[in-house]
């Protein structure tokens, strides 16, 4: 295979579990961790560390205070 089109005739051949899991990969190589530098990289998983500080502290704020919080955020 060596044009898209080929490429995205195969992967529609796939089984729904195989393309899905593709799809993933693909999106998680493009926007995942993968996708960001060094210091973008280190940056969120300092954010990432002290969420789960915050959360074991009990300091953090809640599912339902994120929904709330979002809902106001987007206008609805």
């Amino acid at each position: 295979m060596s044009t898209v089109s080929e490429i995205e005739d195969a992967i529609e051949r796939l089984p729904q579990a195989e393309r899905e899991a593709l799809e993933s990969r693909l999106l998680s190589r493009r926007f995942g961790l993968d996708a960001l530098d060094v210091n973008e990289r280190a940056e969120l998983l300092a954010s990432i560390d002290e969420a789960e500080r915050e959360i074991e502290s009990g300091s953090g704020i809640t599912g339902n205070d994120l929904r709330r919080d979002i809902r106001t955020w987007i206008g609805k």
